[in-house]
């Protein structure tokens, strides 16, 4: 199988990947597919000139031999990892100021730093992503309007890099509870930031461990004597010449992480570092010159960034997984195996109802979630603006789905990219599969920017509010409209319609269980926090089904109204991705349908035929369903999903890629195992 060249293995000219072959099987998937996946990308890409912008910026970046890999980063070290994530990342940031320059926006940014564009360029991270993810939108929706014009240009321009450090080792989602301490000294007219714990420590910031010489820090603000909670303040870390940190601060690296290795996580810690008084972000809340303290219109404002985060995420979570499904889908339209009839060719893979089963109900969740994070998008713009008017009305509403949303999908997307990876057999376990790294990056979401079991009580508070609302006759937000006493639910008929309405009346019942529980547990002598906790289990519970109810409710509002400019054939296929979404969590969430919504097993069975049904109708546009997300070789990043099919040819190549490789006869040889073979030891 291997020639020699210059004592190097290499493979035999066949076995190599040959441009532009495309892999029979793929071929003939593309050829039956019944619509034209095109379409499908317009209007998946929001237009046809959406669509020509982002494959100019894809071409911008991805045909610039700077910011290709020689070595995988997977082969590197970790302190290679990181060296190399920051050399692609600043030469990245120069090419966006070119094109900030030529008229790009900020969704240039955000595209180029989450789970599609970003990863193809930082497959494991970028060291400057919370700069512009965290750090700038911070200043913009904290800073007053002098702030913004002395630190944003700065920022911009990259003179000055910044990380967003608020987690702490002894407490994260937990804001309230931060240990770290800023303390306003009228006759300097300065804080004194301090780490007065050990778990004080700030722990986890992207960038915080040797990139960053700036970073908003959120610390507990202290002036004339009496605590005010947190804010945010600007703090210089590191010497803006010689990177060297500054005095009374303690950084670091915290060191190799399951995945995003090239991130460079930090930790920070002072010993009453000071800082002008107007390094403290002052748009709502103010410390003036003597110390007195300007209360915020409202507390909430200052958790503006992390909304933004949590949006952001859910977009991500549709990214990360239409990569991995697109390499599951590929790969098992490419595999064959066994004999499903006795001396004929083995099948492929994906002609198996059970590996139909392991793959569509996530290629449907890529869409589940694209619309509900498009809802998402829109309605934290809206309410961003609103804010900025002075109305907080709608705040609540949309911190309590972000809340939820960010839960559900990167809970749901880890489990599906776990899946996917196995259905991909041994070859997913491989490095070069891209499943490893992918999982990584997504599973990391469940921790940041909120644990997803706190972020599932925030909502179910919200809801709890809700319910006292809807008993008492008051106006309702439309996401909760459910929960009104006199709310009539519709009659089961085992069709999509009924699903979603059965989703409702799962959650409104399940909220309507959990105020019960709290009510017995108060009537019974609890404290309201110990009845709180005692009732919890049930509360996430709840907060997932109004989840459900809103992601299922979003696919086919978007699939029946949304689509109407689509052809007729592109719409019965995203009708079959809506039904098959609805179908597998209504038997995945099986008990609940029958304890909320009177279903019989004979109801259950429909639903398992009429999945079945479903990921058969769906099989012969898998392919081209795939297609349509339109993403490049490099952003699949996968010797299993290119997109021409030489699995094989690539999983070959990408061995010879590994240093092992290198040589015929490794030099361990003869340090170690040539002594154990001659029976030296």
């Amino acid at each position: 199988m291997f020639g020699r060249l210059a004592g190097k293995q290499v493979p035999n000219k066949e076995y190599v990947v040959v441009p532009g072959k495309v892999n029979p099987d793929l071929q003939k998937e593309r050829e039956k597919c019944n619509f034209n996946n095109l379409e499908l990308t317009y209007f998946l890409d929001g237009g046809i000139e959406k669509y020509k912008d982002r494959k100019e910026r894809e071409n911008f970046f991805l045909s610039d031999p700077e910011l290709l890999d020689d070595i995988p980063p997977e082969l590197m070290s970790h302190e290679d990892q990181y060296r190399n994530g920051l050399k692609k990342a600043c030469y990245l940031f120069k090419k966006l100021k070119e094109l900030r320059e030529k008229g790009g926006t900020i969704d240039n940014y955000r595209q180029l730093l989450g789970g599609s564009l970003g990863s193809a360029i930082l497959k494991d991270g970028n060291p400057l992503a919370l700069h512009y993810v965290m750090f700038i939108p911070t200043l913009m929706g904290q800073g007053t309007p002098e702030q913004c014009a002395y630190w944003i240009e700065k920022a911009w321009d990259c003179r000055v890099i910044g990380t967003y450090a608020q987690t702490e080792l002894g407490h994260g989602t937990f804001i309230r509870g931060l240990e770290t301490t800023a303390t306003y000294n009228p006759k300097t007219q300065q804080f004194f930031l301090n780490s007065p714990t050990l778990t004080s420590y700030k722990w986890w910031p992207g960038g915080l461990g040797q990139t960053a010489n700036y970073a908003v820090v959120v610390a507990q603000l202290y002036t004339k004597g009496e605590c005010h909670g947190i804010h945010p303040f600007i703090v210089q870390l590191r010497d803006e010449k010689t990177h060297r940190p500054m005095p009374g601060v303690t950084i670091g690296e915290i060191g190799p992480k399951l995945g995003m290795n090239a991130t460079n996580n930090g930790f920070l810690a002072f010993k009453q570092t000071p800082i002008p008084r107007n390094q403290m972000l002052m748009k709502n809340a103010q410390v003036l010159p003597d110390g007195t303290y300007v209360k915020s219109p409202s507390n909430k404002l200052t958790y503006g960034t992390m909304m933004f985060v949590r949006v952001v995420i859910v977009q991500d979570m549709a990214s990360y997984l239409s990569k991995a499904v697109t390499i599951a889908v590929r790969y098992s339209a490419v595999r064959r195996q066994s004999e499903m009839i006795a001396g004929q060719q083995e099948p492929q893979i994906m002609d198996y109802l059970t590996q139909m089963y392991k793959l569509f109900p996530f290629l449907a969740t890529v869409y589940a979630l694209k619309f509900s994070s498009k809802w998402l998008w829109e309605m934290y713009n809206d309410v961003t603006a609103k804010i900025d008017a002075g109305d907080l009305e709608l705040l609540p509403e949309l911190h309590s789905i972000a809340c939820c949303l960010k839960a559900v999908s990167t809970a749901d997307t880890a489990t599906a990219i776990e899946t996917l990876r196995l259905s991909c057999g041994g070859h997913g376990y491989m490095a070069c599969s891209n499943f490893p790294t992918t999982y990584g990056n997504v599973t990391a979401a469940s921790t940041y920017e909120g644990e997803n079991t706190v972020m599932l009580l925030q909502t179910a508070r919200a809801l709890m509010k809700a319910y006292t609302k809807a008993k008492a006759g008051e106006e309702l937000s439309p996401t909760v409209e459910y929960l009104r006493p006199n709310r009539q639910f519709r009659a089961w008929d085992n069709t999509t319609d009924s699903i979603v309405e059965g989703f409702k009346k799962i959650a409104a019942g399940k909220v309507a269980a959990c105020a019960r529980s709290l009510q017995k547990g108060r009537d019974s002598g609890l404290a309201p926090e110990d009845a709180w906790n005692k009732t919890s289990v049930q509360l996430t519970d709840a907060a997932e089904a109004h989840c459900r109810a809103f992601i299922t409710d979003r696919f086919l509002d978007t699939v029946r109204f949304g689509v109407n400019e689509l052809s007729d054939p592109i719409k019965e296929v995203l009708v079959q991705l809506c039904d098959l979404y609805c179908v597998y969590w209504a038997l995945k969430k099986s008990g609940d349908f029958l304890q909320f919504c009177g279903l019989r097993s004979d109801d259950i069975q429909n639903l398992q035929d009429w999945q079945n049904e479903l990921l058969l109708k769906i099989r012969p546009n898998a392919v081209g369903l795939v297609d349509s997300f339109d993403l490049r070789d490099e952003i699949v990043g996968s010797a299993l999903g290119s997109y021409d099919g030489q699995v094989y040819e690539r999983l070959l190549a990408s061995a010879m890629l590994s240093p092992l490789n290198s040589k015929p006869v490794h030099d361990s040889y003869n340090n170690s195992l040539s002594h154990l073979l001659r029976a030296k030891y």
